[in-house]
């Protein structure tokens, strides 16, 4: 017997967390789209710095000034003039340090509109590609991810994304600017000891914030983790909220998500704890620091080597430099939340394509759209064969149904048809249209080329045009609404209050499940692909709706390729070939005449059938449900 098909084998999983530079520079190449803007903003934040640094020079000539006035002007009436002179130089310094600090403002705020720019499109891009990616992606990885916490993920990464351009630019290295100015300052004005103990200090409190802060980061990560966690239980929650109130489970859904909200409680206050324990030793070491230098400088200006403009100019300088440097504590933390945010959503790029094009794939060219199994094996996982050599060919123009009890491989051929999982090359067999094998063709030129109605039809949280336009958005309205009117819905949509624009609600929920697979069927008529698949498409349809609607599927279905799966046998009734499946393998095939003759297993399921139809009741002239409740 053929080994079954094994794709769990062609699936890399992801990397595990990466290191903070290899987050930082994933996200470069989306910044060096803007070099130069990027370069004009780092021009304006050396500027504002300078600037900056101005302001407590310019301060200290001020205090020299008023007083040398001071001790002028208790001097006598002789010096009056003098004390005149000095005063209007006061002023003029005055109008120094009023244009000093504008210059701080304005290179500030036009380093802010250059750079708003780079942010936006880089987020803006980045987004753009993990949506594409996660879209790209086969549908094991969605069967298998929770939807709430992978876009909150999303939603924590992009933000991160902002946060660490904004805090870098802003706050990072605008403090390292202004640290290198400062400490040249000391050295070349003062003296050196005044720059040791800046220096120190700056060290001794950037490595004790780093390694707090990193004891602290497996906090976050259980934070985000439970936060996801606990989002994706509400959500699946709130989908499901009429099995939650058909089996009254309101208290039990409470008690699971509360759950959640108790982990994160706890992990968010061990977080507090920590925090308060690094924001203390940071106050600590930088009023240490500020101790040791201005003691030095009193003791200056005592002695005369220093005048009070000095001692101003320091005590301003350190204010200047432990204000930002104390807000530097909460950067980092917010940074390292950021990269560990950044991190999830650049786990989620990581995850390689199950199912890919191969790099010579051409465009499916659709001659007469003759669809074969070939020998196919395949099993979604290894352990668990589903399909078994299944071989069998659907003429161009022809119909092909496909029936049997459930479990025996019907919608796993739909699946394999379209590609959302591929077969083994080795021993899976191949699946050909028009002669060539889907695997070496284009997944968007298959996909174009069929259409299909589910068996569970999901809609989007949209109108009903919406929901049917979406099978061709190019599509005129006229043509929304011939498809609407093929698939026996236009009345029914005609009569609601607001037509075409009534809202369907979160997953289609809002229309009976005949309207949402009308629905369906109306959105792949306009699609009007050369190949057909229905997946039971009438399931949800009761019989007078079904024998309304079976009608127009045969003349859709008319010289165009179809395949379709089937519970009810009374749908297929007319399909050029019947195909009868049973635990993966064919077992029958034939017209509906012929397996009728043969009397096997297709006989057997058609007599059941038929019994459950008489003792059911059913009749031609049995109530629609589109009415909608």
């Amino acid at each position: 017997m053929r080994r079954t098909s094994s794709p769990n084998e062609s699936l890399p999983l992801a990397a595990g967390p990466r290191n903070d530079w290899q987050t930082i520079l994933s996200l470069l190449p989306y910044l060096a789209t803007y070099r130069w803007r990027v370069g004009f903003a780092l021009a304006c934040l050396i500027g504002a710095k300078v600037a900056n640094l101005g302001v407590p020079v310019v301060m200290k000539h001020i205090v020299d000034n008023l007083s040398s006035v001071r001790q002028l002007t208790a001097l006598g009436r002789s010096e009056h003039s003098d004390a005149i002179v000095l005063m209007s130089g006061v002023g003029l310094l005055v109008v120094a340090y009023a244009v000093v600090r504008l210059s701080t403002s304005l290179f500030t705020e036009l380093r802010e509109i250059l750079f708003s720019k780079v942010t936006e499109s880089a987020v803006r891009q980045l987004a753009l590609r993990v949506f594409r990616h996660l879209h790209e992606l086969s549908l094991r990885f969605h069967l298998e991810r929770q939807t709430g916490g992978m876009s909150r993920d999303i939603e924590r990464g992009t933000r991160g994304i902002t946060q660490l351009i904004s805090y870098s630019l802003y706050s990072i290295l605008p403090t390292l600017v202004e640290v290198g100015l400062v400490l040249a300052f000391f050295v070349v004005k003062y003296d050196a000891y005044y720059a040791i103990v800046t220096l120190v200090a700056l060290v001794a409190y950037i490595a004790f914030t780093v390694k707090v802060t990193e004891w602290r980061t497996h906090f976050r990560r259980t934070m985000n983790e439970l936060d996801s966690r606990a989002n994706s239980r509400a959500i699946d929650s709130l989908l499901n909220y009429e099995t939650v109130k058909y089996f009254g489970n309101e208290e039990w859904e409470t008690h699971r998500y509360d759950e959640n909200l108790q982990r994160y409680r706890a992990a968010a206050i061990k977080s507090q704890h920590s925090l308060s324990a690094l924001n203390f030793g940071q106050q600590a070491i930088i009023g240490t620091g500020l101790v040791f230098i201005l003691w030095r400088a009193t003791q200056g200006v005592m002695a005369g080597r220093l005048t009070l403009g000095d001692l101003v100019l320091i005590n301003t300088f350190m204010l200047q430099l432990y204000i930002p440097l104390n807000f530097l504590g909460v950067v980092y933390r917010e940074l390292k939340q950021s990269l560990t945010d950044m991190d999830r959503m650049f786990s989620l790029m990581n995850v390689s394509r199950e199912v890919a094009d191969a790099p010579d794939a051409q465009p499916l060219a659709v001659r007469g759209a003759q669809v074969r199994f070939s020998h196919v094996n395949f099993g979604y996982e290894p352990s668990r064969q589903i399909l078994h050599d299944v071989s069998f060919t659907i003429e161009a123009g022809t119909t092909t149904a496909v029936v049997g009890h459930s479990g025996s491989g019907k919608s796993t051929l739909a699946r394999l048809l379209f590609r959302f999982y591929d077969l083994d090359r080795a021993n899976g067999g191949a699946i050909q249209i028009d002669g060539q094998d889907i695997r070496d063709v284009t997944q968007d030129s298959l996909r174009a080329s069929i259409g299909i109605v589910p068996q569970d039809t999901v809609l989007f949280n949209d109108t009903i045009y919406y929901n049917i336009a979406y099978g061709r958005p190019a599509a005129t309205r006229d043509e929304v609404i011939a498809a609407a009117r093929a698939a026996h819905i236009h009345e029914f949509i005609e009569s609601l209050p607001k037509g075409y624009d009534t809202a369907v609600g979160e997953r289609g929920l809002k229309l009976s499940g005949g309207e949402k697979q009308r629905v369906a069927i109306a959105r792949t008529l306009l699609k009007r692909p050369p190949i057909l698949l229905f997946d039971e498409a009438t399931s949800a349809l009761d019989s007078r709706s079904e024998r309304a609607i079976q009608h127009e599927l045969d003349q859709i279905a008319r010289n165009r390729t179809t395949l379709v799966i089937a519970h009810r046998l009374s749908t297929v009734v007319h399909a050029d070939q019947i195909i009868v499946m049973d635990r993966g393998r064919i077992v029958e095939r034939g017209t509906h005449a012929e397996l009728l003759r043969v009397g096997g297993l297709f006989a057997q399921m058609w007599a059941l059938q038929q019994q459950h139809a008489q003792t059911a009741g059913e009749d031609a002239d049995a109530p629609a449900s589109i009415d909608g409740r």
